[in-house]
């Protein structure tokens, strides 16, 4: 299990746990990406590796050094073909829900299952998942309720080839975009997740904008 986390001292632990407890013996596997809080301290705590990025390198950057560095684990130790998940660090409880994207990808469902929150709570006017939306829409012909979701779950052979990941907050639009092009089966799930809520402040807007530009560049790179 890979997550992601930057900032999260508050939520990661119960993230952590949740996925111990629903998935048991499963290694859980963290990227801080520059956190400023005690986020890597804290995941240490419940039971997970810690990766630290050095300083922030944005979530894609974190995320496609952790995936290596599980992949390397791996196939250092077995020939296997895993599901991984992949997921956010401010789920916390909520994450004992993932198992059922593991369960789609093991019943051969899906090549990548990705869950949809079933209850939105805060965020923005939607100008940042509407615009992927859209891109992913144009660039494939494909529609999709959460193509940005960092909940999402693949075998290894299918997370190598998504490597390395799209820069910043783009790495889930760019995910999409190239599983679609690759024909690969992507199963939505609506799951019952909470999480972190921006909300509408100067903060989250700002949070949003940056989403928004990283959602951008991934759009113009592969158009």
């Amino acid at each position: 299990m890979l997550v992601a986390a930057r900032d999260e001292a508050e939520l990661i632990a119960g993230t952590v746990g949740a996925l111990r407890g629903a998935l048991p013996g499963a290694a859980v596997w963290v990227a801080d990406d520059g956190s400023r809080d005690g986020t890597a301290a804290a995941a240490a705590r419940a039971g997970a590796t810690v990766l630290p990025a050095g300083g922030r390198i944005g979530k894609g950057g974190a995320m496609t050094m952790l995936a290596r560095r599980a992949l390397d684990a791996l196939d250092a130790s077995s020939s296997a073909d895993p599901v991984f998940l992949l997921c956010d660090g401010d789920l916390a409880d909520s994450a004992a829900a993932l198992p059922a994207l593991v369960d789609a990808v093991l019943r051969d469902e899906a090549d990548v299952a990705v869950a949809v929150f079933a209850t939105r709570r805060g965020g923005g006017v939607g100008a940042a998942v509407g615009f992927a939306r859209w891109a992913l829409r144009d660039l494939t012909g494909a529609g999709a309720r959460a193509p940005i979701s960092g909940q999402r779950a693949m075998r290894a052979r299918t997370l190598r080839r998504m490597l390395p990941f799209a820069r910043g907050y783009g790495m889930e639009l760019a995910m999409s975009i190239d599983a679609t092009r690759a024909g690969m089966r992507i199963l939505e799930l609506e799951l019952d997740l909470s999480h972190r809520v921006t909300g509408r402040s100067p903060g989250g807007f700002a949070h949003r904008a940056r989403q928004l530009a990283d959602f951008v560049r991934v759009y113009l790179r592969r158009r």
